[in-house]
């Protein structure tokens, strides 16, 4: 079964993500051997191009490492670079538009406060 794919975003930096989530996660670690281009091709039911150009983005981020014959592998300190970026990243990515909004909802920052406890209780309830 092909999977869902967001269509503001190329696909190959969909698949990278979602390997890189599963670093973040910890259900990759280091040293141990990342999806292969063939598995993730037949999981995802994408182009073989497709898949090739995501993992080699992570290769050349220190991400991954290749073994010659053997596969690609998850990079000693690749969690920590991957959460390093990402946190980088959250203010303007996420908190930004989030604050605008805000402003304009002319939300004071405890009723900001509020609303993100309770959004985080919600989704921790439904878990």
């Amino acid at each position: 079964m092909a999977q869902h794919f967001q269509s503001e975003k190329p696909i190959f930096i969909q698949i990278r993500e979602k390997v890189e989530d599963q670093i973040v996660r910890g259900s990759l670690k280091e040293g141990e051997q990342a999806p292969s281009t063939t598995q993730l091709v037949n999981f995802y039911k994408v182009n073989h191009v497709t898949v090739a150009k995501g993992m080699n983005q992570l290769v050349e981020a220190g991400i991954l490492y290749k073994k010659r014959g053997i596969g690609m592998f998850v990079a000693k300190g690749a969690q920590q670079k991957l959460l390093q970026k990402r946190k980088e990243n959250f203010a303007s990515v996420y908190l930004i538009n989030m604050i605008l909004e805000a402003e304009k909802l002319k939300l004071s920052e405890e009723e900001l406060f509020d609303l993100i406890k309770k959004t985080k209780e919600e989704i921790h309830n439904d878990a």
